[in-house]
C-alpha cells in the first residue's frame, strides 16, 4: 500500500498530535482521524509499543469487548432491544430455524453432575465427539478417534490457551487479519515466538499451499488458522487443505480453528462440515489439532462446551515419566480453567447423534446462505464494493474505501455506526498484533469492518437500515 509521508503521533494523555520519528509509520494522519473522538480514545488507551498501538488490557481485551464498551457510552446497555448487534461474533440462539432441533430448556442434573468433572471432559462426551469425526470425516479410513482423542473444554478461548500453554520451543505462524482472541493466546506465553504472516487482499486472503511451504521452510514449526476463516468468510478446502496437511505432516504442528465448520455453502447446504480431520492419516501421529464445540454451530454460546481433538499423548489425561510430569491439554485444565461444567457435558451427549448434526447442518446452513444472500443484495444496492462473497461463516469483510473520507475507516465508521444504534467490529482489531510489537497506525486493515450476518433476519434488517441512513448522510463517492 502506498503511504504519504505522515510524520505526526498523538500525546496518549491529551490526544493532541506531536512531532516523532517513527520506525513504521510514515504518513500524516488526515483531519478526519485527528478530529475523530473514537480516533482519540483508541489512541489513548494504553500505552502499549506505540502511544497508539493497543488496548487498556485493565478495560478490555478484545475488539468485540472495545467495541461494546464504546456502544455502552451511546446507551447499549441501557436499551439492547433498540439496537442491532451486528459486531458480536454469535449467531442466533432461538428456535425458530425451520428443520433445527429445538435446544434444552432444562437440564437434568445427575448426582455425578454435581461432583467435579475430569479437567479433559466426561468421557461419554468425549466418546460422542469421537464417534462424530469418524462418522462425519473418518468413513473408510483405518486410523479412527477414540475417546483418548478429544478434550472437553470450556470454550474456544481456554481450547486456544491450553494449547498454547503445552508448545514446546517454537516459531508459531499466525495469518493476518484472523480472530481478534488469538492476540492474547499468542501474547500471554513465552515458550514460542509468534510470527505474522500477513495475506493478499487481492487473492481473497486466500492461504494457499505455497505459503505454508514458504513458512515451514524458514523454520516454522507450528501453524495457527481459523478454517473457516474469521473474519473473511473463506474457506480453505480439499484438496488444497489435504495439500497443506501434507506439508505439514512431520514437520509442523498445524492447529485448527474450526468453530464455523458447519457454516458451509461450498456444497450447496447438504450439510457438509470442513475439517482438516478428512486428511488425517493416522490421528495418534498427524501433528493436527482440532477446535470446535457446541458455541457456533449448534448456536449455543452460552454452554462454554468446546473440544480439542488431536494425537492422544497431548490430550491424556496425565503422563508420567520417572519422577517428572509432564502436562498434557487435558491435565493443563486443571490450573488453567478447571474443566468444563460438568451437568452440560451430559446435556451435550445426546445432541452429538450422527443423524441429527446432518439434518441440523442442512437447515443451518440452508438459512445461513438466504441471510448472507439478503446482507450482500442489500449491500450492493447502498454502493458498496463486495469482491468476495463469503462461502463459510456468518461474516463479511467489509471494504469501505468507496464511502467518503469522513466513514472511509473502520473506527470512524463504527462511530457513525453508534449514533444510529448499530454495532460492527472495526477491522484493525483482526490485524493482529502480539505483545503489541507492532505499529498498528497504518494497518492494512484499517479501511475494513466486520459485518456479522449471525443475528436473526430482523436485527439484520433494522442494522442495515440504519447502514443506509449512515452512507446516505455521506453520499459515496463516484468511482
Amino acid at each position: 500500500m502506498a503511504f504519504s509521508g505522515r510524520k505526526l503521533s498523538i500525546n496518549r494523555h491529551t490526544g493532541v498530535p506531536k512531532p516523532v520519528v517513527r520506525r513504521s509509520s510514515v504518513s500524516e494522519p488526515g483531519a478526519n482521524e485527528l478530529q475523530s473522538k473514537v480516533h482519540r480514545q483508541f489512541r489513548k488507551a494504553h500505552e502499549g509499543h506505540m502511544p497508539h498501538a493497543g488496548l487498556d488490557a485493565s478495560r478490555s481485551s478484545t475488539g468485540v469487548v472495545w467495541c461494546t464498551e464504546r456502544a455502552a457510552e451511546y446507551g447499549f446497555l441501557d436499551d439492547p432491544e433498540s439496537w442491532a448487534n451486528l459486531g458480536q461474533g454469535a449467531p442466533e440462539v432461538e428456535d425458530d430455524i425451520a428443520g433445527c432441533f429445538e435446544r434444552p430448556k432444562t437440564i437434568d442434573i445427575s448426582m455425578a453432575g454435581r461432583e467435579y468433572g475430569p479437567t479433559a471432559g466426561i468421557r461419554p462426551l468425549r466418546e460422542a465427539v469421537a464417534n462424530l469425526y469418524n462418522e462425519m470425516h473418518r468413513q473408510g479410513k483405518e486410523s479412527l478417534y477414540t475417546w483418548e482423542n478429544v478434550a472437553i473444554v470450556p470454550g474456544g478461548r481456554a481450547g486456544l490457551i491450553r494449547i498454547a500453554a503445552v508448545l514446546g520451543n517454537s516459531y508459531l505462524s499466525f495469518f493476518l487479519p484472523d480472530y481478534t482472541a488469538y492476540n492474547e493466546m499468542l501474547s500471554l506465553f513465552k515458550n514460542f515466538a509468534a510470527i505474522p504472516v500477513p495475506l493478499s487482499e487481492e487473492d481473497g486472503y486466500h492461504i494457499h499451499p505455497d505459503k505454508i511451504a514458504e513458512e515451514i521452510a524458514r523454520g516454522t514449526s507450528v501453524i495457527l488458522t481459523s478454517n473457516p476463516r474469521n473474519p473473511t468468510g473463506r474457506v480453505v478446502a480439499n484438496p488444497e487443505l489435504a495439500e497443506i496437511q501434507d506439508l505439514c505432516r512431520g514437520r509442523a504442528t498445524l492447529i485448527s480453528d474450526e468453530f464455523y465448520s458447519g457454516y458451509n455453502y461450498t456444497s450447496n447446504c447438504d450439510g457438509t462440515t470442513i475439517s482438516a480431520a478428512d486428511n488425517v492419516e493416522d490421528v495418534d501421529e498427524d501433528g493436527v489439532l482440532i477446535i470446535d464445540g457446541l458455541t457456533k454451530r449448534f448456536r449455543l454460546p452460552g454452554w462454554r462446551i468446546a473440544w480439542i481433538l488431536g494425537p492422544k499423548g497431548e490430550l491424556s489425561l496425565l503422563i508420567y515419566f520417572g519422577d517428572r510430569q509432564s502436562c498434557s491439554i487435558g491435565s493443563c485444565g486443571s490450573y488453567l480453567d478447571g474443566g468444563a461444567a460438568h451437568p452440560f457435558q451430559e446435556a451435550a451427549v445426546p445432541m452429538l447423534e450422527p443423524s441429527l448434526v446432518k439434518a441440523e447442518m442442512i437447515a443451518l446452513q440452508t438459512h445461513f446462505r438466504e441471510k448472507r444472500d439478503m446482507v450482500v443484495r442489500r449491500l450492493r444496492e447502498m454502493g458498496f464494493v463486495i469482491k468476495y462473497v463469503p462461502d463459510s461463516t456468518f461474516y463479511l469483510w467489509l471494504n469501505l474505501e468507496g464511502l467518503p473520507d469522513a466513514i472511509s475507516d473502520g473506527l470512524n465508521f463504527f462511530q457513525a455506526c453508534l449514533e444510529e444504534k448499530v454495532i460492527v467490529v472495526p477491522g484493525i482489531f483482526f490485524d493482529l498484533n502480539p505483545s503489541r510489537r507492532r505499529d498498528l497506525f497504518d494497518s492494512p486493515c484499517h479501511h475494513f469492518i466486520r459485518f456479522s450476518y449471525g443475528p436473526k433476519i430482523e436485527v439484520l434488517k433494522k442494522g442495515l437500515d440504519a447502514i443506509e441512513r449512515v452512507v446516505n448522510n455521506l453520499p459515496l463517492t463516484p468511482t
